[in-house]
């Protein structure tokens, strides 16, 4: 069975605050006689479900065409916090078997938010967390928050100890009807040059 965890591209889904929205013009058009319908896309590199490179937060840190792409395909898990906001930590994620986690995937309240609306409140991974991740050897922090940060903050403490710890980073998942456990997960971006972060089209395989 496959799950579609990716939020849809439409003008109206919400972007972070001051961000570029979706648009789509037609370049060509059957309908005006052309051959093909053929679009001009006009969208944020963090739109919807996306993946950080560590140059959107480092400025001599590499571009997305440098990023590996093993995070971002493979043995996933699901995991359901009911913590609405702020840093998680490993406290908050009991019950795990650490040794079956590979990449980590929060739902959260923030899966079952409107799309048009950004979710200002949401929960994001302590550098607590980031290090309790790096130990038990997960390589990918997957979340269905816009950040992995609170959206006020300049320092992106939670960014950073990702990228210390070499965790890759997926924001923005659509985790709302999905069950809890394992997955194989498949999320690849774009190979940008130069890039700092591309839109994905998330599913998961059970």
């Amino acid at each position: 069975m496959i799950y579609d965890i990716t939020r849809p591209i439409t003008p109206s889904l919400a972007v972070w605050p001051g961000d570029t929205p979706f648009d789509k013009q037609f370049a060509m058009r059957i309908a005006d006689g052309e051959s093909v319908n053929v679009t001009t896309l006009t969208m944020s590199s963090h739109m919807g479900t996306h993946v950080d490179a560590p140059y959107h937060f480092v400025d001599d840190a590499p571009p997305l065409e440098q990023v590996a792409l093993t995070p971002f395909i493979g043995p996933a898990i699901v995991v359901t916090v009911t913590k609405a906001a702020g840093p998680l930590t490993p406290a908050d994620l009991p019950g795990l078997d650490w040794s079956q986690v590979e990449r980590l995937l929060i739902h959260s309240p923030a899966s079952h938010k409107p799309l048009d609306k950004f979710a200002e409140d949401y929960v994001y991974p302590s550098p607590e967390l980031a290090d309790w991740l790096a130990g038990h050897g997960v390589i990918l922090f997957g979340t269905d928050a816009p950040s992995v940060d609170d959206m006020n903050s300049k320092e992106l403490p939670g960014h950073h100890a990702l990228r210390r710890n070499r965790i890759d980073i997926l924001e923005g998942l659509l985790l709302d009807g999905v069950p809890d456990g394992p997955y194989e997960l498949i999320a690849l971006p774009l190979k940008i040059v130069g890039g700092d972060g591309s839109p994905v089209r998330a599913i998961l395989r059970s």
